[in-house]
């Protein structure tokens, strides 16, 4: 028994009563809520609708057992369903069975790479990408969903493999849209954007409480579509005017259907599933971070691997689409009440038992309504905000995030965040490349020393002091010793100079040997070498150096020693 209870995740072990009825409540109220979109991104990754559906049970409970946050809830998210449909579509006919198999095989490999980076504590491994270069990514992905729905908003049938195509594919074909369908995508993308921009701000003017007014708000798809449906139901517009609907929803459950991938389905399907894993990470540790720190409460990045990737592990065999961890959902989830992991569990649940009997309710959805829903989904995925801070900050962080949002649009998902590691590497060895080299004197009275071109300081005549803040590797010697060359030439009479190594984490054998050859070529014009605020780490591999063993200085354990000392002389 004991052995078992090892098992029982953390929170099950000491749950509050108290808690109970919010999370029951909070359950049941996700399900009414998500039912929408899930129907929405299962379409929007190619899938059946009712594959949105299925993944929105095992998957959410499993992650629910083994994840670490309080409040993350995944499921089938906009980001992974637009991942999933970009790249399988040139490789099947969507919602064709061979489609279909591709997509389980594609969740079942992100996951089984997720869970083992989890597993191997490799949780450091989100890190790789940096904030602009995911924020570019996101945002260009958005408007690949924008553009992937237009056909849906406008009720015509557009071709095309990237995104251009499909922009002049719907050019060619919006003479010959469907006005019923435009009406009701445009009224339902007005409602919705008016909610979302404006609802919360007006109920909150008529004495709504915030929390309540939110939740309104996350209503409101739900709300539209069940209008909608309704408004098609009553009046006939599927058969009497071509609104086109969601059309059958298979009722019933699943069944699990247990496959091993071929070799060659593999070898396919790696660099995707290795993108899809890796954007999985950021997304789901970032989120479940971001909702810890508002809850006063921690939690494990390789814990959230675990459960992430044994939720899509458990989604590729009952349901076939990969999962994530969803912004709009876990907000759902958060303005519910959930206090615990078990509204989730709750929702899992609930949508088993609607899955049982409840989704002829749906078949005749109107799909523009749904695709109205994605795009005001998508368009908050576009993060403007985080350009503006960026290019205002570092250009070159912002020129990242524009790339990677660019390229995601001209060249598609891989070779998108391919380009957007590029430039953040590009950007990262140029700036390592060319360290910042300044030279310092002292500020009067104090044992403080500062940049001679930004502060009034003391210096000693003959003496240079130049301070590198920059690790020295092969890659950056030719600006030292360009900068060294330079002062040297503006200051004839210098006899001592001193490098200030506080800046320098690391020193390789490219910059070892180029240092002794400094050295050597300052002995030769009767000038010394000294060293001050070497690391511990840097010294321990220099100490046996030749450097170290011919310098012709003094190695101080300060700047101020060094300045003393060398005043005296």
């Amino acid at each position: 028994m004991n052995a078992l209870m090892h098992f029982v995740p953390r929170w099950i072990k000491s749950y509050p009563r108290d808690r109970l009825a919010a999370d029951l409540l909070a359950g049941l109220i996700v399900t009414v809520l998500v039912i929408p979109q899930s129907l929405a991104y299962a379409l929007l990754a190619g899938l059946p609708p009712q594959a949105g559906l299925y993944v929105s049970i095992f998957p959410v409970i499993v992650y629910a057992l083994l994840g670490s946050s309080m409040t993350q809830a995944v499921g089938p998210v906009a980001i992974t369903a637009i991942m999933t449909f970009t790249v399988l579509s040139p490789l099947a006919a969507p919602g064709s069975a061979q489609y279909i198999a591709l997509a389980a095989c594609l969740s079942l490999f992100s996951g089984v790479l997720i869970l083992l980076f989890g597993t191997l504590r490799l949780g450091f491994l989100s890190q790789l990408l940096s904030r602009p270069v995911v924020s570019g990514f996101i945002s260009g992905s958005a408007v690949l969903i924008v553009i992937s729905q237009l056909k849906f908003l406008f009720g015509v049938s557009v071709s095309g493999s990237n995104s251009w195509q499909l922009i002049r594919s719907l050019a060619q074909s919006a003479s010959s849209a469907n006005p019923v369908t435009l009406l009701i995508g445009g009224a339902a993308l007005l409602i919705l954007y008016a909610s979302r921009k404006c609802l919360a701000a007006a109920l909150a003017r008529i004495g709504l409480a915030p929390a309540k007014a939110g939740f309104v708000v996350r209503l409101m798809p739900l709300l539209v579509v069940a209008a909608a449906t309704v408004l098609v139901v009553k009046l006939d517009l599927d058969r009497r005017h071509g609104v086109a609907v969601v059309g059958n929803v298979q009722e019933g459950l699943a069944s699990f259907v247990f496959f091993v991938p071929e070799l060659a389905t593999l070898r396919l399907l790696t660099v995707p599933a290795l993108i899809l894993a890796l954007i999985g990470m950021v997304q789901n540790i970032t989120m479940a971070q971001a909702l810890a720190i508002r809850r006063r409460e921690r939690v494990d990045a390789n814990a959230e691997l675990v459960g992430l990737g044994a939720a899509n592990i458990v989604a590729a065999f009952y349901g076939g689409m990969p999962v994530g961890g969803g912004l709009s959902r876990s907000a759902v989830n958060v303005a519910a009440g959930a206090q615990t992991p078990l509204a989730s569990i709750v929702a899992g649940v609930a949508m088993f038992g609607f899955v049982a009997a409840g989704t002829h309710w749906f078949a005749r959805l109107p799909l523009a309504v749904l695709a109205a829903s994605i795009v005001i989904a998508a368009l908050g995925m576009i993060d403007v905000k985080a350009f503006r801070q960026a290019w205002s900050y570092d250009r070159a962080d912002a020129l990242a995030l524009l790339g990677t949002g660019l390229g995601v649009l001209l060249f598609g998902l891989e070779l998108g965040i391919a380009l957007g590691i590029g430039l953040s590497l590009a950007t990262l060895l140029v700036r390592a490349s060319t360290p910042h080299i300044a030279v310092i004197g002292r500020i009067a009275g104090t044992e403080h020393f500062r940049n001679v071109e930004r502060h009034g300081v003391e210096t000693i005549p003959g003496v240079l002091l130049l301070r590198i803040d920059e690790s020295l590797f092969f890659g950056n010697l030719a600006a030292v010793e360009s900068r060294l060359a330079a002062e040297l030439e503006k200051a004839a009479a210098t006899r001592d100079v001193v490098l200030i190594m506080s800046g320098v984490n690391r020193v390789d054998t490219t910059a070892m040997e180029v240092l002794s050859d400094i050295n050597s070529d300052l002995v030769s014009r009767a000038i010394r070498l000294h060293l001050a605020e070497v690391k511990g780490p840097v010294q321990d591999r220099l100490i046996n150096s030749p450097l170290w063993k011919s310098l012709s200085g003094e190695v101080y354990l300060s700047v101020n020693a060094a300045y003393e000392a060398l005043a005296r002389r």
